[in-house]
């Protein structure tokens, strides 16, 4: 099910769905700055707040996501700039409609796609970069920690790694070498289990897809947890994927409304005449989650 816009025709790439008091806030991929959209119903009209966050000479911000901490609001984001191609940076803001300001470049080296989540033992970022040394080399899964909403461990642990055809990225990136990627991760937890829900394959292809690893565990130090890949029987089974009505699907967020899971995630429409056209623009969508004993369904 699409999202309802106030405006036409923009793409909500990347969708990063906060919940605030009473308000729902949709942070989202732009090319001059990350977008934002406001509703107080997620299934009514959402309203465009504009760009809530840019940085002087940068362009192509990727994939937001926000935390509040300590009664301020963090937000977590990538850019091309001055210091090179897509590194994640954090900026602050005192209201969650930003604007974000005061950013502070996190890693020196390409780094994406980032959640920021708080526990009882700190502050965990969860984001994907490169890893070259691999057999399958790509972007993959990691988690750091935090000592403050600033300031990484420059520690991060390997958590997703890639093991399909599916999520190839691309045949002969390099030579001889093709190119995986897992990418978008985004965790919650949920009677007894934790999830990380992420991104596969290349977002032009028919196998982009959303997968989600799990672990029945209560520790809240989560470099400590070892996750483990779902599959079916170990074979490829993502839990959304094209369908009848759209294509893309890809990079989700999760929001818990009215004891329901809900994934906020991106997807294009067919062309009238049913065929696929990669430059239709990624608009965000939600569908119900079924959510039990390790297990994430989609409702659709």
């Amino acid at each position: 099910m699409k999202l309802n816009f106030d405006v036409e025709g923009k793409s909500q790439a990347d969708p990063f769905i906060f919940a605030d008091g009473e308000n729902y806030y949709l942070y989202v991929t732009g090319k001059k700055g990350v977008e934002m959209y406001k509703t107080d119903d997620i299934f009514g009209v959402w309203k465009y707040k504009g760009i809530v966050c840019s940085i002087d000479g940068g362009y192509d911000y990727w994939a937001p996501s926000v935390i509040k901490a300590e009664g301020k609001y963090y937000m977590y984001f990538s850019f091309v700039g001055k210091a090179g191609f897509e590194r994640l940076h954090v900026a602050s803001s005192s209201c969650p409609e930003g604007p974000f300001e005061d950013p502070k470049q996190l890693y020196d080296e390409f780094s994406i796609d980032s959640h920021m989540v708080k526990t009882k033992s700190g502050l965990f970022l969860f984001y994907a970069k490169n890893n070259v040394s691999s057999d399958l080399k790509g972007t993959r899964v990691y988690i750091d920690k935090f000592s403050d909403p600033y300031t990484p461990e420059n520690n991060p642990k390997e958590i997703i790694i890639p093991s399909f055809a599916e999520e190839r990225y691309a045949p002969n990136c390099k030579p001889g070498n093709d190119w995986y990627t897992i990418e978008g991760p985004f965790w919650f937890c949920a009677d007894g289990f934790q999830y990380i829900m992420y991104s596969g394959g290349c977002y032009l292809d028919d196998t982009y897809h959303i997968g989600y690893s799990y672990a029945k565990t209560d520790k809240t130090d989560l470099k400590t947890v070892d996750f483990i890949k779902h599959t079916d029987k170990g074979k490829f089974a993502p839990v959304l994927t094209k369908n009848a009505f759209e294509e893309g699907t890809g990079h989700n967020s999760v929001v818990y409304l009215d004891g329901k899971y809900y994934a906020v995630y991106h997807a294009r429409d067919y062309n009238r005449d049913g065929t696929r056209n990669p430059d239709n623009p990624r608009t965000a969508r939600i569908c119900e989650l079924n959510v039990k004993n390790g297990i994430i369904k989609t409702i659709i």
